[in-house]
């Protein structure tokens, strides 16, 4: 099954809502609309109701069944829950003249609304930098119990075929300890979207091909995944060929459970993983949606700022289901 058909599936009639902090923008108001008319999820625009309203109907966007919100509009009750959640959840880190200038922020707003459960998950990012969606996100849901940072990755789309690289977009740079950590959750991750995960740890290097502290690190990586997921096939270190093409892992990694037919790819630090996804979508012609969140409590997902309405269709089904 196409990989939006078992999404839609999977959350279809599970009432799931994502808040959308943006919801003043068009794109976010028109992929709205499209998800409500579709009955797959309820979504949430927050911002000016009548600029919101002003701009559907302009546009000619059907707002049935779309849950307009104004955080600015809110009522005194509603802004105390939400000051008094949020300064309980900060725990002496922030005061409350501190939170409630946070909560003037639509994304520490619609941060609340997942973390008090009014909302499944976030998406944003359509016009604010990675960092406003994510900050939030860390002080207030916070990673999953056992895992110390979050990581982003995108799957790669084109036919039947179903990847996913990481991290693509949040750790600059990763240790060891972090690469593991990041290739077991990508395995987690990818179970969500039906594929078997075969994890490759990447490097210049191919079964000590090279010498160098950039290809050590990744074989310890690649070991330490292996303790911490035995059940999952993970190998490494892995050049990029020998991960994906039988002939070329025949040669250089024989006997691998991973090499030649990789589908989990876990990059080293993250510039050859941002380049690496886009060479992939630009020259490969691999359909990138993306970069999604792992790690955290609760779903949250980061737009690209050059997003257009079908990405934020496609990120909140994506990321509404990761909430099932």
């Amino acid at each position: 099954m196409e990989l939006f058909d078992s999404l839609k599936q999977k959350i279809s009639g599970l009432d799931k809502t994502v808040v959308l902090p943006e919801g003043e923008d068009i794109r976010i108001i028109g992929a709205a609309s499209r998800l409500a008319s579709e009955k797959l999820l309820q979504p949430v625009l927050l911002g000016d109701i009548d600029k919101i309203k002003a701009t559907a109907s302009e546009k000619g966007f059907d707002l049935s069944g779309v849950k307009l919100a104004d955080p600015t509009n809110a009522s005194e009750d509603e802004k105390k829950k939400m000051l008094d959640a949020l300064v309980e959840r900060r725990k002496g880190k922030n005061t409350p003249e501190q939170a409630a200038k946070m909560l003037e922020d639509p994304n520490y707003w619609g941060t609340m609304m997942v973390y008090l459960g009014e909302a499944d998950a976030m998406v944003s990012g359509a016009i604010h930098p990675t960092g406003d969606t994510i900050r939030p996100a860390l002080q207030i849901i916070k990673t999953k119990p056992g895992v110390k940072r979050i990581s982003g990755y995108f799957i790669l789309l084109k036919g039947e075929e179903r990847l996913l690289f990481s991290d693509c977009a949040i750790n600059i740079d990763l240790d060891a300890e972090a690469m593991a950590e990041v290739a077991v959750e990508s395995a987690q991750t990818a179970k969500k979207y039906d594929i078997d995960p075969k994890v490759a740890m990447l490097s210049f290097s191919t079964k000590g091909s090279a010498k160098a502290d950039q290809v050590t690190k990744v074989q310890e990586a690649t070991k330490l995944a292996q303790k911490q997921a035995p059940d999952v096939a993970i190998d490494g270190e892995l050049q990029f060929d020998a991960a994906v093409v039988p002939e070329v892992a025949a040669s250089k990694a024989p006997g691998s459970n991973v090499a030649g037919h990789a589908n989990v790819f876990i990059f080293p630090e993250l510039e050859a993983g941002n380049i690496g996804y886009k060479i992939a979508q630009r020259l490969g012609g691999y359909e990138a949606i993306g970069p999604l969140l792992q790690g955290m409590n609760a779903p949250v997902s980061d737009l690209s700022r050059g997003c257009n309405e079908e990405d934020v269709y496609k990120v909140s089904i994506v990321t509404a289901a990761q909430s099932v």
